[in-house]
C-alpha cells in the first residue's frame, strides 16, 4: 500500500508504525482518515486513496 500511495502522491511523507493487536490507522496532515479498530474491517482495494482525494479535495 505505501508503494501504492508514494505512486500517486510521490512527495508525500509515509511513515508506517509497527504496532500489535491487529491495529491499522492511516492519517492526513494528522488528522485521522481510516481507522480499522472504529470500522472493524482493514480497508478494501483503493479506498486509502480514494480517502486521501477526497480529503484533499475537501469533499465530505
Amino acid at each position: 500500500m505505501a508503494a501504492e500511495l508514494k505512486g500517486r502522491y510521490p512527495d508525500a511523507e509515509i511513515t508506517l508504525q509497527p504496532s500489535r493487536g491487529g491495529r491499522f490507522e492511516v492519517s492526513l496532515d494528522g488528522a485521522p482518515i481510516f481507522e480499522k479498530s472504529k470500522l472493524g474491517r482493514h480497508a478494501k482495494e483503493g479506498e486509502i486513496l480514494g480517502l486521501i482525494g477526497r480529503a484533499r479535495d475537501g469533499a465530505p
